[in-house]
């Protein structure tokens, strides 16, 4: 159970650190959140806890699923050089 574990937590430090068009994927997966959760329909004044938890469900699950966030970069959803225009 212990090998399982610390298994798990090496190869989740790995995909963190995991870079893609020059940034992590959890910086990938930040932006893409951010974008997705910002240009929501639902972001209304009224509906900003609904917006931070749809925020956070979104960067936990491209982190987690990194294959899915690189499909994301290069689309209309967050473009290859986003990084370089928001410095």
């Amino acid at each position: 159970m212990y090998y399982r574990f610390l298994y798990l937590t090496i190869k989740r430090n790995l995909v963190m650190k995991t870079k893609y068009f020059g940034h992590s994927i959890n910086r990938w997966a930040k932006a893409i959140a951010l974008r997705i959760s910002d240009e929501w329909d639902g972001n209304t004044e009224g509906n900003k806890n609904d917006v931070i938890t749809l925020r956070k469900v979104l960067e936990k699950s491209l982190i987690q699923n990194p294959n899915s966030c690189k499909k994301l970069i290069g689309t209309t959803i967050i473009e290859e050089d986003y990084f370089d225009n928001n410095l």
